[in-house]
């Protein structure tokens, strides 16, 4: 994969070869991932297959044992810690702290790439952060402490920060986990909802069909589809991939993808259309 995808569609985030081992396996072999600017970006693959590694990676959480992540055309791991921060924002999997903030205190930690050190947060500071409460939707909780919200409550804080960063960049590690069905779809609405490069682990296949520019299929540590859904996420690699009997419906009406059960045995029947 080249650095671009499509006409006039930059990479704003690009990995080449990333290699990774860890405890002698090698989660990662020979990564070559393209992040269009402007475009949703959807990482799939079963579990084991090295999407976490490969996003926090990305989001320059560590340093791959080979290849190269490129931001902007330039070796993340060149560019100054706070300046990569201004322009690229990460949601982990699973947010834990054991100070007890407010909701309002979590978020204003996106705030700190953008002050001098050791300055205080500032008005300015505090309408980014609570602007970010509302997009989604939880700036009635600001003052509430972050020790007492659900875990799809923390899921969101932790959205909110990443967005009090104003990024241009969001890499964001199944960002859907501990979310209603409601709250899953206005995330998804959100990250659709401005011009940002996202980079975004998902496990319900549906969801990125609907959601994604691209998908890019994870298979033990290599990247075995990239492209389009409804060219990706074809029914032989559902059932290659992921074992699962599946098809791209509704391209005429809004893609989706039908998921029938388990993949059935080499020369059994089709699923019932």
């Amino acid at each position: 994969m080249n650095g671009t995808v499509g006409p006039g569609r930059p990479a704003a985030l690009e990995a080449r070869g990333l290699g990774q081992v860890i405890g002698g396996v090698h989660v990662l072999t020979g990564v070559d991932l393209v992040v269009p600017d402007g475009q949703v970006t959807g990482v799939v693959g079963p579990n084991g297959s090295g999407k976490s590694t490969l996003v926090r990676a990305l989001a320059r959480l560590g340093r791959p044992d080979s290849g190269t992540v490129l931001l902007d055309g330039a070796d993340i791991h060149r560019q100054d810690g706070r300046t990569v921060a201004r322009r690229l924002a990460f949601v982990e999997q699973d947010g834990h702290t054991d100070i007890d903030h407010s909701v309002l205190e979590v978020v204003r930690l996106g705030r700190l790439p953008h002050r001098p050190r050791f300055a205080g947060t500032t008005a300015a500071d505090d309408a980014v952060c609570r602007g970010a409460l509302e997009a989604v939707g939880l700036v009635h909780l600001a003052d509430r402490r972050w020790n007492t919200l659900s875990g799809g409550e923390r899921k969101r804080v932790q959205i909110a920060r990443a967005l009090a960063q104003e990024p241009d960049v969001l890499v964001l590690d199944e960002p859907l986990n501990h979310l209603d069905v409601r709250h899953q779809f206005d995330v998804l609405d959100l990250l659709r909802s401005r011009p940002w490069t996202v980079l975004v682990v998902l496990h319900d296949l549906d969801l990125a069909a609907r959601a994604c520019d691209q998908v890019v299929v994870l298979d033990r540590g290599r990247v075995v589809a990239a492209g389009a859904p409804s060219d990706v996420l074809t029914p032989a690699l559902l059932a290659d991939v992921f074992e699962v009997d599946g098809r791209m419906t509704g391209r005429s009406t809004g893609t989706r993808l039908e998921l029938f059960g388990t993949a059935r045995a080499p020369g059994g029947p089709p699923p019932a259309s």
